[in-house]
């Protein structure tokens, strides 16, 4: 009889444990499952800070400095000023390194709040982004070597072309110039160094990453003109429109105040 008492408590000793534990679970797992569906806007207010998905090797839009470590240009500028706008100080933001092939997993992975980084607005991307109103306009250029022989993109037959992963430019490029070659690098500092060394006859990309190049090595210039539209936005992550609606309400201001031609001014030197 006492073994049979004893063996009964046990087991409900036992099952208040494991009630106990679960309810623990449940819990943890709801609350990080009401932190990941949270609106980012409401995040970000919470935690007085934007950070920012931005390129560290594309010249004039966002390029780290290495005298000093920090990353410049124009993305970064404007990202400030957004943020000066939502969070009343330019100072609130925090800059995260991305390239054009990891910046959606990792805002969609919530490691930034923000792209700004000379990304396309696509309808592809809009099935997994949200994007602002265009905040710069460019187009897909070619970049050569001064004395080529292509001066457009007819010229490219046989040649071999050079472009970043991820990028709309790569795709661009296979359907532009069906019979040119097309390798692929992981980020624009790469592409171009690649150049250089002779392992491509042409790089492409937007022309206003191009200019950055050619401003870097004068021996490099753009031709062709563009043949593609290339319009740039800004990125949330899906089903946040307070953000979308906060950002383009704070790119209008940057705009009307003469902010953002002041920027504009400053980086993109055509």
């Amino acid at each position: 009889m006492k073994k049979k008492w004893l063996q009964g408590l046990l087991l409900s000793i036992l099952a208040v444990i494991l009630l106990a534990g679960c309810g623990k679970e449940t819990s943890t797992e709801t609350e990080k499952s009401e932190n990941e569906t949270k609106d980012v806007l409401a995040q970000i207010k919470e935690k007085d800070k934007i950070v920012f998905g931005v390129k560290n090797d594309t010249r004039l839009f966002g390029l780290k400095n290495p005298s000093t470590g920090e990353v410049e240009g124009f993305d970064i500028d404007i990202a400030k000023a957004l943020a000066g706008e939502i969070l009343g100080d330019e100072t609130k933001v925090e800059f995260k390194e991305v390239t054009s092939k990891t910046r959606m997993p990792l805002l969609n992975n919530g490691d930034i709040d923000v792209i700004v980084a000379t990304m396309t607005i696509t309808e592809e991307r809009k099935k997994e982004v949200d994007f602002t109103d265009v905040y710069f306009d460019a187009g897909q250029s070619l970049l050569v070597k001064k004395g080529s022989s292509i001066k457009r993109i007819d010229d490219l037959k046989g040649k071999t072309v050079i472009a970043v992963k991820g990028s709309t430019s790569a795709v661009n490029i296979r359907e532009k110039a069906p019979d040119a070659k097309v390798l692929e690098f992981e980020n624009y500092a790469e592409a171009f160094n690649a150049l250089k060394a002779g392992q491509g006859d042409a790089l492409t990309t937007d022309d206003s990453i191009l200019y950055g190049m050619a401003d870097e090595d004068p021996s490099y210039e753009l031709v062709g003109g563009t043949f593609t539209e290339e319009p740039y936005g800004i990125a949330v992550k899906k089903g946040n429109t307070a953000l979308v609606e906060e950002l383009n309400k704070a790119l209008k201001a940057i705009k009307d105040s003469g902010k953002y031609d002041e920027i504009y001014a400053k980086w993109i030197k055509k």
